[in-house]
């Protein structure tokens, strides 16, 4: 089998505003450890770090460089909980998941937090974010949304109805918003090549360019790339939506969907201000929903839009810049400077897939849009289960997960057409 990894992240205002980090080697020969990891994004690193600070040898794996896919792509959003709230997980799984789940759902914010001091990671944190409604209905769910996070001690939350909302964002498109003080942005390529850093400085090992071609399993477990082979004791798949082909058993129960985001030409410090006058991130309630912010230099930061199966847009501008001028019509004749998108994976519950395969390798996945937070925590949960403390990994493993309707052939027109009619319901405002 003959791979051809990219050679360099996508260009992305990310890419083109990275902190130095070093190109990291192919891996040649044959090596052990006590854990590989496939995958050098939010999950693969931050499994890689918590288990490199338990003394373990670990070895991580990387098809292109570290942050190639979601985790150096994404809005850089630090969005709490899940994609599917704990309201929902009780519905369908009873209230001990939503128990489990809901003590877990602002941890991943305080890992990063956590991470960013410990290591003197300079990825531009800053703080709040904010959830806008669109319409009477979506303010209505903003209301409960605040109660169901205070029911599970989250008190940081601030609801903004009218002109009050303009106090943080400065548009006429949304009747309120509810503020999450404990949320925030950051740099997220800066993020996980800091982590990646952390990770070397206690021994860890990254290869890049080295995609995974084979895994055979055993113990240890082997794993094969092209020019090399890894035995290891435990290993952990953290490709997410870029682990096609590898593990085909993780595939059938996910769908990769791209998202598309623009940068803007530098705005200025008084025109920025006067958009998102105190600097939170932003994102809309609308099911196919707008997502942005400012960057460390003044730029407006603009995401939107799903493309499902994860196709490239021919023009991501074009798809983009109406959304924005919906929400800031002042900004007509701003130019936009970078346009990339990236995939992320999707559940069928929109809840992230955990488990294990044949007791030693296991997986994270799945975070169907909030990967930011959750990744984080997964690292941290692979670690724990590692050490033999499963109770809140087998939280999430124990949730059932079925395949998209349809299959492989059918999967992507099918999430298609139910996106269709939810956006319509968003633009109904029923």
């Amino acid at each position: 089998m003959t791979v051809q990894p990219p050679a360099a992240h996508v260009a992305s205002w990310y890419a083109a505003t990275a902190n130095p980090a070093p190109e990291r080697p192919e891996l040649s020969g044959e090596i052990d450890c006590d854990v590989c990891v496939v995958g050098a994004g939010f999950t693969g690193i931050s499994s890689a770090l918590h288990l490199a600070e338990q003394g373990l040898s670990v070895v991580v794996l990387e098809a292109a460089r570290v942050g190639f896919g979601a985790s150096g792509r994404n809005g850089g959003q630090i969005v709490n909980s899940y994609s599917r709230d704990m309201d929902v997980i009780e519905a369908k799984y009873g209230a001990e998941s939503a128990r489990a789940l809901g003590d877990m759902a602002f941890e991943g914010n305080r890992i990063i937090r956590h991470r960013i001091e410990q290591y003197g990671i300079a990825c531009d944190l800053r703080d709040g974010n904010l959830f806008a409604a669109c319409n009477e209905k979506q303010l209505e769910g903003l209301r409960e949304h605040k109660a169901l996070w205070e029911r599970y001690g989250h008190d940081q939350l601030e609801l903004l109805e009218g002109d009050a909302l303009r106090r943080e964002v400065n548009s006429a498109r949304y009747l309120g918003g509810l503020v999450d003080h404990s949320g925030g942005h950051i740099h997220p390529l800066n993020l996980v090549l800091g982590q990646a850093a952390a990770v070397e400085s206690l021994g860890g090992r990254i290869f890049e360019q080295s995609p995974v071609t084979e895994v055979v399993h055993g113990e240890p477990v082997v794993l094969t790339t092209p020019r090399g082979k890894v035995r290891a004791e435990r290993v952990v798949m953290a490709g997410n939506a870029y682990l096609q082909g590898v593990l085909p058993v993780l595939e059938g129960r996910s769908m990769p969907c791209g998202t598309q985001i623009v940068t803007t030409e530098p705005l200025g410090e008084a025109l920025a201000r006067e958009l998102i006058p105190n600097d939170k991130a932003v994102e809309d309630c609308n099911y196919l929903l707008d997502y942005y912010r400012l960057t460390a230099d003044n730029r407006l930061l603009y995401g939107g839009g799903t493309s499902y199966g994860g196709q490239d847009l021919a023009s991501i501008e074009s798809v983009i810049r109406p959304k924005l001028l919906r929400t800031f019509p002042q900004l007509a004749d701003v130019k936009v400077d970078y346009a990339w998108s990236g995939n992320f994976l999707l559940t069928l519950n929109r809840l992230p897939q955990f488990g294990v395969i044949n007791g030693n390798v296991y997986y994270a996945q799945g975070y169907s849009g909030h990967g930011v937070t959750c990744s984080h925590l997964a690292g941290r949960l692979i670690a724990e289960v590692m050490h033999g403390q499963g109770e809140r990994f087998d939280a999430f493993a124990g949730i059932p997960h079925l395949p998209f309707p349809g299959g492989r052939l059918l999967r992507v027109p099918l999430s298609a057409l139910g996106a269709w009619y939810y956006a319509t319901r968003d633009r109904l405002g029923v």
